[in-house]
């Protein structure tokens, strides 16, 4: 009798404990207006290629006041960015890009979800790394 309520009481920590990691990871769509979309263009700051999501940070210039604000775009997995053949090292800081995506939920935030990733001379990135050539898809 006691091994059983021993075994039901380890079934049921390991089972809350394989839920943890699944209501941990949000959803785009809890943090993302969908319905805001949105282009930046500006100087790439930062590149993060961390888990669980790619982070591409800008400093983009305000047209109205002249005012630099640094803007986070949020994207993909890394490992998804880097098997569809995304470098670590290919957009330096400094690089010029146009960012489509949607913005934060807040609009107070200068943040949003990256959709498309345009480069100056037309190279497009989508949320889950090149959306063109080899690595495409």
């Amino acid at each position: 009798m006691k091994s059983r309520v021993y075994a039901a009481l380890i079934c049921g920590l390991v089972l809350l404990g394989a839920g943890i990691p699944v209501w941990a990871h949000h959803s785009f769509a809890a943090a993302y207006d969908r319905t805001k979309a949105i282009t930046v263009e500006g100087t790439i700051v930062q590149v993060r290629l961390t888990n669980p999501h790619s982070w591409f940070f800008l400093d983009v210039k305000n047209a109205t006041t002249g005012k630099v604000d640094r803007w986070a775009f949020e994207a993909g997995t890394p490992s998804g960015m880097i098997r569809n053949g995304y470098k670590a090292d290919e957009l330096k800081a400094g690089t010029v890009v146009t960012i489509k995506g949607f913005h934060a939920k807040d609009p107070s935030q200068n943040a949003g979800m990256l959709d498309q990733l345009i480069t100056a001379d037309g190279k497009t990135y989508g949320m889950f790394g090149p959306v063109e050539g080899p690595g495409g898809r």
